[in-house]
């Protein structure tokens, strides 16, 4: 049996570049898979986004900076080869940042920069505030914060756990459409984030990898705490004191460009506009958001020196 097998994954694609070490960490019985690329220093470690994808997304990352940098990534609990539990508190925002944490400890790192895509940001924000001799610098993309209202079609059927009378649309972001078509719900949310002409091969990618999990585990995810409200998420920004840069698409149709602009202004950091982008820009202009990322993390070592 093939470990994509035994796993009930498909197969793994072909690489770019293959890990120099992996292994897992485990906490409270649930087991997180990360792998460590590289040698160099500072350590980049680009944290898991929602469950619906694995550590697979930044694919377009990892080569690049693992031939400047020692870059770390994992799987979030729920997809790739970590475990699934079943329950929602098993998906906290805080066990993902004491995953992240549990991976520095594995991989002997001491601090790190952070980067984060799209509810990514939840965590990267708990660790920045709540761990700051871990985090250097912080860099968000897209983040998923709740900072406002949401896109005007989007919050017109913000009612996740009722059947409702039509299925077009955001419609889709249903639990019960999740169990009836969740093919659908990917091939739809998945369009939503890649929003730049000619990203079919983007939009396959992250279908297949929102394969690689269930709707019961992405409703549980759905439902488990985080930073639910404003009024949270502010009070955790307010204790951001590292260096931020915020990298968000002019395009975005998942989340607002004004969050983006509201969450570096909150945190001190930078925000860097990308014109014509959408929701996952690492994926569509990887050239552009990878020279931005190493710019921010080498300005963090020169601050240092």
């Amino acid at each position: 049996m093939t470990t994509a097998e035994a796993l009930g994954t498909r197969p793994e694609q072909t690489r770019a570049r293959y890990p120099d070490e992996e292994g897992y960490v485990e906490r409270d019985g649930v087991r997180v898979f990360w792998e460590r690329y590289g040698e160099g220093e500072p350590t980049i470690l680009f944290l898991p986004t929602w469950s619906i994808v694995h550590s697979r997304i930044w694919k377009l990352q990892i080569p690049y900076f693992a031939r400047h940098f020692q870059a770390l990534a994992f799987d979030p609990r729920g997809n790739g080869r970590s475990d699934r539990p079943a329950d929602a508190e098993s998906y906290a925002e805080h066990e993902f940042a004491a995953d992240a944490l549990a991976v520095l400890d594995a991989t002997g790192t001491e601090r790190a920069a952070i980067v984060s895509l799209s509810l990514g940001a939840q965590r990267a924000l708990l660790l920045a505030a709540e761990h700051p001799e871990r985090v250097a610098g912080a860099v968000f993309i897209g983040p998923s914060l709740s900072l406002g209202d949401l896109h005007s079609d989007r919050e017109a059927v913000l009612a996740f756990d009722q059947e409702l009378a039509t299925n077009e649309g955001w419609a889709k972001y249903n639990r019960h459409y999740w169990l009836r078509d969740y093919t659908g719900f990917l091939e739809f949310f998945f369009s939503q984030c890649f929003t730049e002409p000619h990203a079919t091969k983007q939009i396959e990618d992250a279908v297949g990898w929102g394969l690689e999990t269930s709707p019961q585990t992405l409703i549980l995810t759905e439902t488990a705490p985080g930073l639910r409200t404003r009024e949270e998420t502010l009070a955790v920004c307010g204790r951001v004191r590292c260096p931020v840069l915020v990298l968000h698409g002019d395009e975005d149709a998942i989340r607002p460009h004004a969050h983006g602009a509201e969450l570096a202004e909150l945190t001190g950091g930078t925000l860097v506009t990308l014109e014509g982008s959408g929701h996952i820009p690492l994926a569509r202009d990887p050239v552009k958001v990878n020279l931005l990322i190493r710019e921010f993390v080498e300005s963090l070592e020169r601050r240092a020196a």
